[in-house]
């Protein structure tokens, strides 16, 4: 397994993958074995994936992006989403403490309640930051496994939802928050990592 250090310093956003180059649902599902574990508010595990691995949905998606090429040369695309819902789902979710006798029926319908009032209390506006900022987590984690897994990634915020929301069919209730492309990163067109601020501009100690 690769060092944790080693791991993030060479995660890098490929700006190009070499083409022709397949992924299987097999590898994804590791990687996404490993993403579930993420963490997530109340445990209500905000985020949902499309994968598009099929070419001519990929080319519909990249029309979808402005044309990024990198979207064609990609094994797969990941249009990553976030519900702005989940927290109907509490019931559900937390079933299982109450199964495996971790909580009691009384203790149970608390924290259903209590979850379920948190997100309704706040409205929808709320909602819907939670939805991304829970998305935003996992989806670092995915990058971060991508490449513990040998696989390449670019996190992408130019797309238009609409477009990819129709051609998606993506519930009204499901926030796209980032598409990203995976593959093996066409290295000769790397560019020189762009300058990252020292700790002391981005970090207050009190």
């Amino acid at each position: 397994m690769t060092e944790f250090t080693q791991l993030v310093e060479e995660r890098r956003s490929a700006s190009n993958f070499l083409a022709d180059t397949p992924i299987t649902k097999n590898e994804l599902n590791d990687i996404f074995s490993l993403v579930k574990l993420g963490p997530s508010a109340f445990n209500l595990q905000h985020t949902k994936y499309i994968t598009v691995m099929e070419p001519e949905l990929k080319e519909k998606i990249r029309t979808a992006a402005y044309g990024q090429y990198k979207v064609s040369s990609a094994s797969a695309v990941v249009i990553v989403l976030g519900d702005k819902g989940a927290f109907k789902q509490a019931s559900q979710i937390y079933e299982g403490l109450k199964m495996l006798g971790i909580v009691n029926k009384q203790e149970y319908d608390q924290m259903v309640e209590d979850t379920v009032s948190f997100y309704e209390s706040r409205g929808r506006e709320f909602q819907r930051d939670e939805a991304i900022r829970n998305a935003s987590l996992s989806a670092m984690l995915f990058m971060l496994a991508a490449k513990e897994k040998g696989w390449d990634t670019c996190p992408m915020i130019g797309f238009d939802p609409k477009a990819v929301r129709e051609l998606l069919n993506i519930h009204d209730e499901d926030e796209p928050v980032l598409m990203i492309t995976i593959g093996k990163e066409k290295t000769e067109s790397r560019k020189p990592r762009g300058y990252r601020k020292p700790v002391s501009e981005f970090v207050t100690y009190y």
